[in-house]
């Protein structure tokens, strides 16, 4: 322990795990958990404690410590500053008012979500009103001790991500349901890590606390297990019990939406630039295209004009979440809106623009950029490009989202990146697993890799073939393992500037050869049908005898369809191969076309 007598000063956040302490205040976590159980507080390495106790250890340590201000966490890491904050940015500070928060629900597929939400409706609606809330806009308002609360009607974590993965946050504050009698759940994490990558503040709804089985103090050791230490256990999350279906506690719960968002400090400049979020959308046969918006900063009006990710409009028709034709909405009013060319895409970012020609502009201009972009995704999110990225100040940690066959390989995976650290002239470079859990690499597991600029790490684990044709689309490195060392190893590589990309094959497609043409001067012609995939002309040719045999490996000297040379062949369609230096072909060989790649190894 340090001996010196000179007080230091130090900032500590709000709440940090016992070995995170320990680093910052130069001393082994045995000594901090010998420290906290001379005070009283049993914990172990990874628990999280709050400020309090983190600054009595401090003291102890001969440092004076004091609270890390919010803005200066945020100043790490500006690319996860809440999007609403970075987009009013340049608005006056004095024409800022406050907003009603924007929430969503999330949690475990059975613990109530929906029932809660119908809950929170139900318990809000004014007498002789109830007829009148038929309209579903995907949002609603409900009014709580005479101040609005927005509530977001997705269903679930997925959709919340696939709105960050767009470039939108849609909500401020995040109610995480879990059910008193199951606890917490692998859906329950999931929602969680979502919620946490996004750096969006939860409260937690303990539902179904009127079960005889409810077990409230279980539940809640899991959440602090997890990271959320309740309130009453002096942590900072609020944690309410509830239940939907007796509609108990549903007051509590909205007092406690709104002390988060007092502590928030949501804000919004009514007079402001007009800009929001796409929430969904559709085109109905008599009315065209419907989209539901959520303003988050100005006050939208009949007649605007607005752009909406790669479509435009004037608002013809503009209606509140009671069905109600309205003329303008303030910050987060949830709208429905007619008049847009084409259907948005759920996340998209809106904006009000001058006029039809400014809109017509702004979207050839993205759809211009937009093959640059994926392009460019592509090759910064690679694991070997990470360094040049830290080195550019473009990011200060490696995201990463980890998939392994068992727990007990998952677990020793996950504790072995979390101690990988790099450094270069900027300082230092950490590992941050947003996500872990056994099974098959998924389509949430892109959708959330792409929202957060992360890398999947598969270990004995297979791709889903949606998940891996999302991950192409998305810019999406997935990297898959066998032995635990070559991941680990791979990511402390990267993460010093060492790792280089490998050759690795990708098969194409498959051809069978149906019958064969001798052409003077060319020699012999396999006349195939491409039986999976697609034949490509510049790709490299192998063929395979009696179903496993590989014969010959070469360049493709030709490829014809009918009597046109083509550069390509699909799935279904039959062709003419040649291969350069090799004319030996058979009826009922199949030739694989593939290419080699760099990327990373199996």
């Amino acid at each position: 322990m340090s001996t010196n007598t000179e007080i230091k000063n130090i900032e500590l956040p709000g709440s940090l795990t016992v070995r995170e302490l320990a680093e910052m205040l130069g001393n082994t976590p045995i000594d901090i958990i010998k420290i906290l159980m001379s005070n009283g507080v049993m914990a172990n390495i990874n628990q999280v404690i709050d400020f309090d106790t983190a600054a009595i250890v401090a003291s102890e340590l001969g440092f004076e410590a004091t609270l890390k201000a919010i803005d200066q966490v945020e100043q790490e890491d500006k690319g996860e500053i809440a999007l609403w904050k970075r987009l009013i940015a340049d608005e006056p500070q004095a024409e800022l008012r406050a907003r009603p928060p924007v929430v969503t629900i999330l949690g475990h597929v059975d613990h109530g979500k929906t029932t809660l939400l119908d809950a929170i409706r139900q318990t809000n609606v004014v007498e002789g009103e109830a007829g009148g809330i038929t309209q579903h806009i995907g949002a609603y308002q409900v009014i709580h001790n005479g101040k609005t609360v927005t509530f977001l009607d997705t269903p679930g974590h997925a959709a919340f991500t696939a709105m960050r993965s767009r470039g939108a946050q849609g909500a401020d504050i995040v109610i995480l349901v879990v059910a008193a009698d199951d606890g917490v759940m692998p859906q329950t994490r999931e929602a969680y890590n979502h919620a946490r990558a996004a750096k969006v503040p939860m409260v937690v709804a303990m539902n179904k606390i009127d079960r005889p089985n409810a077990n409230p103090e279980r539940v809640k050791q899991q959440l602090a297990d997890m990271g959320l230490v309740p309130d009453d256990w002096d942590g900072d999350t609020m944690v309410v019990p509830v239940s939907a279906k007796q509609k108990q506690g549903i007051e509590d719960l909205l007092e406690a939406v709104q002390l988060v968002a007092e502590n928030t400090q949501i804000q919004a400049n009514p007079e402001g630039q007009v800009f929001g979020t796409v929430i969904e959308a559709e085109r109905d046969k008599s009315r065209g295209v419907t989209a539901t918006i959520l303003v988050q900063n100005g006050t939208l009006r009949m007649g605007d004009t607005l752009v909406a990710g790669m479509t435009y409009g004037r608002i013809r028709a503009m209606f509140d979440h009671h069905g109600e034709a309205i003329e303008e909405a303030g910050p987060s009013a949830p709208v429905s809106v007619l008049g847009l060319s084409d259907v948005p895409t759920a996340g998209d970012l809106f904006r009000v623009v001058e006029n039809d020609r400014a809109a017509r502009g702004i979207v050839a201009e993205r759809e211009e950029k937009a093959k640059e972009t994926k392009e460019e995704a592509g090759r910064t999110r690679k694991l070997e490009n990470v360094f040049n990225r830290f080195q550019s100040g473009e990011m200060r940690e490696l995201r990463l989202i980890v998939k392994a066959d068992v727990q007990g390989s998952l677990e020793p995976i996950v504790s072995s990146l979390k101690e990988i650290k790099g450094e270069d002239e900027l300082g230092e470079i950490r590992v941050n697993v947003l996500h872990s859990a056994t099974g098959n690499v998924v389509g949430d597991d892109v959708s959330l890799a792409s929202a957060s600029d992360a890398i999947v790490l598969g270990f004995s684990v297979d791709v889903d073939n949606a998940a891996a044709r999302q991950a192409e689309t998305e810019g999406v490195e997935i990297r898959t393992y066998d032995i635990i060392y070559r991941l680990t190893e791979d990511v402390e590589k990267a993460l010093k500037g060492m790792l280089e990309p490998e050759d690795v094959e990708k098969v194409l497609g498959k051809a069978e050869v149906r019958q064969l043409f001798e052409i003077k001067k060319i020699g012999v012609i396999a006349g195939c049908r491409v039986t999976e995939g697609e034949i490509k002309r510049t790709a490299r040719m192998r063929v395979v005898r009696g179903g496993e045999k590989v014969i010959f490996e070469g360049p493709i000297s030709s490829l014809k369809h009918e009597r046109d040379d083509v550069r390509d062949v699909r799935n279904g369609f039959e062709c003419g191969i040649g291969i350069e230096g090799f004319t030996d072909f058979k009826i009922g060989d199949v030739l694989e076309c593939f290419i080699i790649e760099k990327t990373a190894h199996k």
